[in-house]
């Protein structure tokens, strides 16, 4: 297990500020794909230390991040680079391959 960040409505602006590329996982507990993907998403965490940074974000304890970007299915995963949204994936289903990929592209 890699080491994440954990992203809250508080944080976030400070958190995708940077130069660094940011993987952010937007969640829920009660949510079954999210916790397919939550595995892979901490992995990655590991797997790119240094290059990128990976958050999670608990859509139930905050809903002010997630509101503004109009996520309305979880997990949404989005990457973020100098503070804009440069990428957003949708779904459970996605190949670490693909997230390392679509993250390390912006590093």
């Amino acid at each position: 297990m890699g080491k994440y960040v954990e992203a809250t409505d508080a944080n976030f602006q400070e958190l995708i500020g940077t130069d660094t590329p940011v993987l952010v996982d937007f969640w829920a507990e009660w949510c079954g794909p999210c916790k397919m993907i939550g595995p892979i998403v901490e992995e990655l965490a590991g797997d790119v230390e240094g290059q990128a940074i990976v958050a999670k974000m608990n859509v139930d304890q905050n809903s002010a991040v997630p509101a503004a970007f109009g996520i309305r299915s979880i997990p949404t995963l989005m990457v973020f680079k100098k503070g804009e949204m440069v990428e957003r994936l949708v779904g459970g289903n996605i190949p670490k391959s693909v997230l390392a990929e679509t993250l390390l592209k912006h590093a």
